[in-house]
């Protein structure tokens, strides 16, 4: 015969595993299942058995809209002499040279500040700047962007603003001309 013992111990392995197993479903609850709803494309549009049918109308004829000859541009002289020079003489044509070189590419100036790898350190920098009343700009260049102060027609103003500037930044700018065709 069993000792007490061993009949508590079976007693308890049943209990325990009857609440591993149905304990779980009991305490989760109503299950959901959740399944794609799925549209299905047909494979030959239904087309309807009526055929839409077009009249074709002939062209109208508007001939009597426009004017019977081109337009002529009749000039009021007095003298008929200079009605036949007039006639004879071809009108003079005025060509206009346009100079080829902008005034402004050849006298404006600007600072390269710096280049930095990291682009958002530069765009710090010119944040800062530009609180301080600077001209600042980035110019993306390969893998640097450049921190670039103006431009500006006043070189010497410029060249006073590089010792401010190495004073606020600790780097030392380059003065350059302002080409804007090609920054």
């Amino acid at each position: 015969m069993a000792s007490k013992f061993q009949n508590r111990l079976v007693g308890t392995i049943i209990l325990v595993s009857i609440g591993v197993i149905v304990l779980p479903d009991v305490l989760d609850g109503k299950k959901t299942h959740y399944q794609e709803e799925i549209a299905s494309i047909p494979i030959k549009p239904e087309l309807q058995s009526d055929v839409e049918t077009f009249e074709v109308l002939e062209p109208e004829d508007d001939s009597a809209a426009l004017p019977p000859t081109p337009v002529e541009v009749t000039l009021e002289v007095e003298d008929q002499g200079e009605q036949a020079q007039l006639e004879n003489k071809p009108l003079p044509v005025v060509v206009k040279e346009v100079p080829e070189r902008n005034e402004y590419q050849e006298s404006a100036w600007i600072i390269q500040l710096m280049a930095l790898k990291n682009a958002e350190n530069a765009e710090n920098v010119v944040k800062d700047l530009q609180k301080r009343g600077y001209q600042a700009h980035t110019k993306l260049d390969n893998s640097f962007t450049r921190v670039i102060i103006g431009p500006d027609i006043s070189k010497n103003k410029l060249e006073r603003q590089i010792k401010e500037l190495e004073k606020i930044t600790g780097s030392k700018g380059r003065l350059l001309k302002f080409k804007p065709l090609n920054p």
